[in-house]
């Protein structure tokens, strides 16, 4: 794993852990803020690992109103158990624990439980679409996420996300930039 890989994923952790520990539902749209700063490096890094934690951060997010007390607990201590094993490179503990966190999410008493396959589906669709603001194109998104073009198409097509990107660079200078770089005299 890439030690920019890690340290995400790290902070990724930790940050989730922190906010199931205050249990205070108003910070649990934290845990969505979390999850799309996670997908940002997932457009930067096409990692598998950083993917698997933003989806895990967005199911989270889609379960929490309905986690019972103890609940907040055993999610608590096994983000830190992934963060620890993780920290200590011990990698087959760290997949592991992510693995037990997918498990906890399916076996939630969370209202949302006997949908959770198409939470963790809309949660894919969700950053993928996130991927297609970063630049990525469908194919790229879509196998990221591991969603057919078609899932990934039929959600964009029905969101104005994609339409509301605006340059930070004007044109003017972005023309100037492209002469310069072919060595054309404006």
């Amino acid at each position: 794993m890439k030690e920019a890989v890690k340290k995400e994923i790290l902070y990724d952790l930790q940050q989730a852990q922190k906010i199931l520990e205050r249990k205070d539902p108003g910070d649990m749209l934290e845990l969505k803020e979390l999850s799309n700063h996670a997908i940002e490096d997932v457009a930067a890094q096409k990692d598998i690992d950083l993917i698997a934690v933003s989806v895990l951060l967005y199911s989270l997010y889609k379960i929490s109103e309905g986690l019972q007390e103890k609940e907040y607990g055993i999610f608590s201590r096994e983000l830190q158990m992934a963060s620890s094993a993780l920290q200590r490179n011990f990698f087959a503990k760290y997949n592991a624990s992510i693995k037990r966190l997918y498990s906890l999410v399916r076996e939630s008493n969370a209202p949302v439980r006997e949908h959770l396959q198409d939470v963790l589906q809309a949660a894919r669709i969700k950053k993928g679409s996130v991927l297609l603001q970063k630049g990525l194109s469908i194919g790229q998104a879509a196998g990221l996420m591991g969603l057919s073009n078609w899932d990934l198409q039929a959600y964009a097509g029905k969101t104005t996300a994609l339409e509301q990107h605006t340059e930070n660079i004007s044109a003017k200078k972005r023309v100037l930039l492209a002469f310069n770089l072919f060595g054309v005299k404006s």
